[in-house]
């Protein structure tokens, strides 16, 4: 069985199942630290089935992703030296970590905002943060706000689009992806210049 049946046989047990907050809140959290597998697969079938709880499956993907990114960021910062070289050769390679964790020291919010919408795995800009003792504050405001125009954008095209939302996401979700991404990056441009 590939990897698209097992979601879709997943994706079809949480639907139908009364512990579908919980298990999506797991599923992004496994999601946003040791499972590099694109969330949406599982999600926009499970907001266009359950779209009375279509808020709150975002809500909860946040959260997960979030409870997901304050451990990431602790391995970072207390278990970098036994555990990170491993997470680094998993998810990227020494070289990009070490521009990542130049970028994290000079530009962290915008950074961490920057890869949490961009298609790059995410566990990289948590242990980076959490290496370079980059602020939790604002690391976790970063995430949170990175992850809910993700998880609530795509409620929002669900709830606007219903059972054409899959395919529309399908078809538009790189320019998406570029369009808000080239938003982010030129309000951190702008926010150089006001410095």
């Amino acid at each position: 069985m590939g990897i698209r049946s097992q979601l879709r046989a997943s994706t079809h047990k949480l639907v139908t199942s009364k512990n579908v907050l919980p298990g999506i809140t797991i599923a992004s959290f496994l999601e946003s630290t040791i499972v590099p597998i694109p969330l949406e697969a599982v999600m926009v079938p499970l907001m266009q089935a359950r779209r009375e709880k279509l808020w709150l499956i975002a809500l909860m993907a946040t959260v997960g992703c979030l409870i997901g990114a304050i451990i990431g960021y602790g391995i970072g910062l207390y278990l970098f030296d036994l555990v990170g070289d491993w997470i680094i050769n998993t998810f990227a390679t020494q070289e990009k970590f070490a521009q990542v964790k130049q970028q994290m020291q000079s530009q962290g919010f915008w950074f961490v905002l920057t890869l949490g919408v961009a298609p790059i795995p995410f566990q990289i800009a948590m242990l980076a943060a959490g290496a370079t003792q980059f602020s939790l504050p604002l690391f976790v405001a970063a995430t949170v706000v990175a992850r809910s125009l993700r998880y609530f954008g795509l409620a929002l095209v669900v709830y606007i689009a219903g059972n054409k939302a899959e395919r529309l996401i399908k078809r538009y979700k790189g320019r998406t992806i570029l369009a808000v991404t080239m938003a982010i990056l030129l309000l951190w441009y702008l926010s150089t210049l006001l410095k």
